[in-house]
């Protein structure tokens, strides 16, 4: 129960078969003009047992266009050390916690280096019904993949130097998830973002092709946090979604239960690729992206009151859903 209650923590052994599990540190500069996010995990299968650190980072060219560069960093199984109390997983030199993360990557023609400091989480609301983001499906084993929210804002200090650049992360932002299990689904959207114009409002959505028992169901969750106020959507609360739109140029959906009703728009731009499990092997590829533009109206039935918003550095992955207009 604790290690179900607590996500961040290493759900896995290093004995599994056909196994993954990854951790997802997402920062944003304070202008908003940067990212780099890292992903430390464990690769486990019969063939190619490795731990790694993959990155993606958006940087801005002279005419303000964004670039989008990624890379896989590999490292043997033995050099993946994990611990509970306090949390800390550490690949090579790469140390990552609660409160700090310690980046050293090199290979030819990229040196990635630096320190951060990680300062109040916001962690979701948590129940023994709902322990994690997924809810009662959190209790069931067996699920192909596993998704946990740790925290879905927080404040950055430190600085990453990317061979010359030197990116300052003081005062900016920062997102921690996780995905641990087997695969990644056939086919899913995941939109993030924190970079909203209230500083405090904070969203996290998904929707994927979930197998489950002899079956399989399109399976739904969504945060958003505004003014310190959650609002939950998700199959598992009877929430109900609709694909508005899904194209190269717009992205839209439309959640409601009983307490509001939210309509988010992202318009994705350039994507990167990244390497992701299938059976516990990271051989399977996705394309991650990023919107500088993302729009939230909520419409809150208890209050009758209409809250918008518009963001930036939106993270994006869409795997196999085809284009509806």
């Amino acid at each position: 129960m604790f290690r179900t209650m607590n996500p961040i923590l290493f759900q896995g052994n290093l004995e599994k078969k056909h196994y993954f599990e990854g951790w997802y540190f997402k920062q944003v500069t304070k202008d908003e003009s940067e990212l780099i996010s890292f992903i430390p995990g464990i690769s486990l299968n019969e063939s190619d047992k490795h731990c790694f650190v993959q990155y993606i980072s958006v940087t801005k060219d002279k005419d303000d266009l964004p670039i989008i560069k990624t890379d896989y960093f590999r490292y043997p199984l033995d050099q993946f050390i994990s611990r509970d109390k306090p949390f800390q997983v550490q690949i090579g030199p790469n140390v990552f916690s609660e409160d700090k993360v310690t980046i050293l990557l090199k290979k030819e023609g990229v040196t990635i280096k630096g320190t951060l400091t990680l300062t109040n989480f916001q962690p979701i609301q948590k129940s023994v019904l709902n322990p994690t983001i997924m809810g009662p499906f959190s209790y069931f084993p067996f699920m192909e993949c596993y998704h946990g929210v740790v925290s879905m804002r927080h404040n950055l200090n430190g600085y990453v130097k990317i061979n010359h650049h030197l990116v300052d992360f003081n005062g900016g932002k920062g997102y921690l998830e996780k995905d641990w299990g087997t695969s990644f689904p056939k086919q899913y959207v995941w939109l993030q973002s924190n970079n909203f114009i209230d500083r405090e409002t904070s969203l996290f959505f998904s929707v994927a092709d979930i197998p489950f028992m002899s079956t399989a169901f399109e399976g739904f969750i969504c945060n958003l946090i505004i003014h310190k106020k959650e609002y939950r959507f998700a199959t598992y609360n009877r929430s109900n979604l609709s694909m508005e739109k899904l194209t190269s140029q717009e992205i839209s959906f439309v959640l409601e239960n009983t307490r509001a009703r939210l309509t988010i728009i992202a318009h994705p731009s350039q994507f990167g690729k990244l390497i992701a499990p299938k059976k516990g092997s990271m051989n399977s590829q996705v394309k991650e992206g990023f919107s500088d533009f993302i729009s939230i109206k909520l419409e809150d039935f208890r209050t009758n009151k209409i809250y918008e918003d518009q963001g930036k550095m939106c993270g994006i992955e869409i795997v196999g859903y085809e284009w509806i207009k």
